[in-house]
């Protein structure tokens, strides 16, 4: 068990019916808290390093480095996904690093200019061997936009794949990024239309802001990446908080950083068991 390609770990959960966790790596104690908590459910995984995440880091390669050598090393398999990248040059070095998949985010732009540049992307992906999400209707949340009313069309979905070839499709649901509270309510008959519309992996962003059994019957009605960054930041801080509280002296990163990372080990345990609970109405 190791590194893998995103689409080893995504395409078995669409035919068995299951969820697949991927979540976001701020920090070096993220990618290792997502392992372990993998390792611990005995789950497959996606970590995913997103262009604002990268802009922090001032770069990809050290944050995208120390992330592959964590799946490398993980007793799970793992995949290593660039998350919302809207410019080129970052898909490029992604490939570079050796990433197993990017997602292409050209979903501000009208349909035909996402249709084109995706599909431009799509093909430069592919020709090095790797998958490619794209995001139609956009989900908001990000940069200050929240948009919970957007949706996506079936019909267009299945255009959009045809004509881009991408192999997974982010789609407006209902949820929106970087929601604190869980109070998102879902579109459950529009993800099982969309569903029956594509063939590809379908994903929901923001699912942080989603109840838990609310992401249960989305997988059921045909979600299968499922995409959590907002629920392990609440949870790393609120421990790095509790145990700076507990000692005001404490001046040792490794100490409190530490804490962090196991709260985020728990979440994504826990989480990955919920999400991979098989569903019926599996994808031939």
């Amino acid at each position: 068990m190791t590194l893998v390609g995103t689409g080893e770990i995504v395409t078995p959960a669409l035919r068995s019916g299951r969820g697949v966790g991927a979540f976001n790596v701020i920090q070096l104690e993220h990618a290792e808290a997502v392992v372990a908590g993998a390792e611990a459910a005995g789950a497959p995984v996606v970590l995913q390093i997103s262009q604002n995440a990268v802009r922090y880091h001032g770069g990809l390669t050290p944050i995208g480095s120390a992330t592959l050598a964590v799946a490398r090393a993980a007793a799970v398999p793992v995949a290593v996904h660039l998350d919302h990248a809207s410019e080129r040059p970052l898909v490029e070095r992604a490939l570079r690093l050796g990433f197993g998949s990017v997602m292409f985010d050209a979903s501000a732009l009208p349909y035909e200019e996402n249709l084109r540049a995706t599909a431009e992307v799509a093909a430069l992906c592919h020709g090095a061997g790797v998958w490619v999400e794209a995001e139609l209707g956009e989900i908001g949340g990000k940069d200050g936009v929240h948009a919970p009313g957007a949706r996506t069309d079936p019909a267009q979905a299945a255009e959009f794949v045809g004509r881009t070839g991408v192999d997974a499709l982010a789609v407006a649901v209902g949820s929106s990024h970087a929601m604190l509270t869980r109070t998102a309510a879902l579109d459950l008959a529009l993800i099982a239309a969309l569903r029956a519309a594509v063939a590809v992996p379908l994903v929901l962003h923001g699912s942080s802001g989603v109840p838990e059994p609310t992401l249960a019957a989305a997988v059921a009605h045909g979600m299968t990446k499922i995409n959590i960054a907002t629920h392990l930041n609440k949870a790393f801080t609120g421990a790095v908080r509790d145990r700076l509280t507990a000692d005001p002296a404490l001046v040792d990163p490794r100490t409190y950083l530490a804490a962090g990372r196991k709260a985020v080990a728990h979440e994504v345990a826990r989480l990955l068991g919920l999400l991979a609970a098989p569903h019926p109405a599996a994808a031939p």
